[in-house]
C-alpha cells in the first residue's frame, strides 16, 4: 500500500557503553518473561508519500508519543513473537523467522499497515541478535524472546488507515516457561465471550484480540482454571484455540496415534509452532490431521478414552499439556491428568532442534553471524 516498495537497509548505532558482564550474568540467571531487554532495538519509519526511512539499530530507549497518536485511540497495530537460542556449540540461531516475517505482512495487511518486506523483518533481527548476542541464554530452556511490532504512528484523531507508522523490534531475555518442570493446565471452556468471528481479525496477530481475551481469561481463573479455551462465535460448539496458543488432540496411542488441530478457518492464529507440530507429527510417524472437534466429542473421547492427550503449543511455552477441562456444563479430565507421551515426545523433538541437538532437516533455524 502507498508508496511503492524499496529496499529498506538499517544502519547501525551501538550503544556507546555496554553493560557490564557480570551485571548481565546477573540478569541472564533469572529473567523471567518480558521484564528485562537487552541494549539496542532496530526501528524504521514509514510515510504514505516516501515508503520506508529512516531505518536504524539504535541503543534501547523509549519512543516519544504525541497524545493524538493514532494507534493510541484506534489499536491500528500488528505484532510478532518469536526466539533466538543458543545451540549447543554456541553458535546463535533463530527459529523461523521467515515464517513470522510473512505473517507480520498479512497481519499488517488485515490491519491496513503497511507491509515491511520479509527481507527487511529478517535483517532487523540478523543485527540486533547479531549486536546483542551475549544476552541470547545458554541455560536449558531459556532464550531471547524477539517482539516486532508496527503501529499507526500518526498525530490524527479522524479514523482512517494511518499515513505514517513506526516498525519497532526489541530483545528481552526469557526464562524457562516450566521453571519447575511441564505441568499440565485446567482449562475453562468460555461460552459467555468470543474471540473472532468469521471475517474478523482472529487470524492476524494484533494486540486488539488479546485485550478483548483478558475479561475471559480473569473468568477462567475465578473458576481456578490456568486458562481460557475459546470455541466458535457461532454455535459456541467448536473447539478453536487457547489463549493465544493453538490446540491439538492426540486420539489413540503408540505409533498409530493421530494428532488433530483445529482447521484454519479465518478465525485462528496460524501458529508458526503449530505447522512445525504438524511437520515433526509426520517425521514420527504419526497420522496428522487439520479439522474440527466440538466440546461433545472432546468429552465423549475423554470418556472412552479414544482421546488420549490435549495440549497447547505456542513459541513461549513450546508445548502445554491439558491436564482437566471445565465448563458451566461440567468437568472432566484429559487421560490420567499427566503430561502425554505423545505431547513430551514433540515436546522434546522441537527442542531438540531449536537447541541444534537435532539435526535441523527442515532448514528452520537461521544462523546469526554475532560480533562476539
Amino acid at each position: 500500500m502507498g508508496a511503492a516498495a524499496v529496499e529498506v537497509r538499517f544502519t547501525v548505532a551501538p550503544a556507546a557503553k555496554r553493560v557490564p558482564a557480570a551485571e548481565r550474568e546477573r540478569i541472564l540467571a533469572n529473567p523471567g518473561f518480558g521484564k528485562v531487554f537487552s541494549e539496542h532495538m532496530a526501528i524504521a519509519r514509514w510515510e504514505r508519500t516516501r515508503g520506508w526511512h529512516d531505518a536504524e539499530v539504535r541503543p534501547y530507549g523509549p519512543i516519544a508519543m504525541d497524545p493524538g497518536t493514532s494507534v493510541l485511540h484506534y489499536a491500528q497495530a500488528v505484532f510478532e513473537g518469536l526466539k533466538a537460542y543458543r545451540l549447543q556449540n554456541g553458535r546463535v540461531a533463530v527459529f523461523r523467522p521467515e515464517a513470522n516475517a510473512a505473517r507480520f505482512k498479512r497481519s499488517a495487511r488485515r490491519l491496513a499497515l503497511p507491509e515491511l518486506p520479509e527481507g527487511a523483518f529478517v535483517d532487523a533481527i540478523d543485527l540486533l541478535v547479531g549486536l546483542d548476542a551475549d544476552w541470547v541464554p545458554s541455560a536449558p530452556e531459556h532464550s531471547l524472546y524477539l517482539r516486532p511490532f508496527m503501529y499507526a504512528s500518526e498525530v490524527n484523531l479522524s479514523v482512517h488507515p494511518s499515513d505514517e507508522v513506526t516498525f519497532v523490534l526489541i530483545a528481552s531475555p526469557s526464562g524457562s516457561y516450566f521453571p519447575s518442570g511441564v505441568k499440565p493446565v485446567t482449562v475453562w471452556l468460555s461460552e459467555d465471550f468470543s474471540r473472532a468471528a468469521p471475517g474478523g481479525t482472529g487470524d492476524a496477530k494484533t494486540g486488539g484480540n488479546y485485550a478483548g481475551s483478558l475479561l475471559a481469561q480473569a473468568q477462567a481463573a475465578e473458576q481456578g482454571c490456568d486458562q481460557v479455551v475459546w470455541l466458535d462465535a457461532v454455535e459456541h460448539r467448536w473447539v478453536e484455540e487457547m489463549g493465544g496458543m493453538n490446540l491439538f488432540f492426540v486420539f489413540g496411542s503408540g505409533p498409530k496415534a493421530k494428532l488433530m488441530t483445529p482447521a484454519l478457518t479465518g478465525t485462528l492464529l496460524p501458529g508458526i509452532t503449530r505447522d512445525a507440530l504438524l511437520t515433526l507429527g509426520k517425521d514420527l510417524g504419526y497420522e496428522v490431521e487439520e479439522g474440527r472437534i466440538s466440546v461433545e466429542q472432546w468429552r465423549s473421547g475423554c470418556a472412552d478414552n479414544t482421546l488420549t492427550e490435549v495440549f497447547a503449543c505456542g513459541t513461549a511455552a513450546v508445548i502445554t499439556p491439558v491436564g482437566a477441562v471445565k465448563s458451566a456444563r461440567g468437568s472432566w479430565p484429559v487421560g490420567d491428568g499427566k503430561p502425554g507421551v505423545i505431547s513430551m515426545r514433540l515436546r522434546q523433538a522441537l527442542v531438540d532442534v531449536q537447541r541444534g541437538a537435532a539435526r535441523d532437516v527442515h532448514g528452520w533455524m537461521h544462523a546469526v553471524a554475532t560480533s562476539g
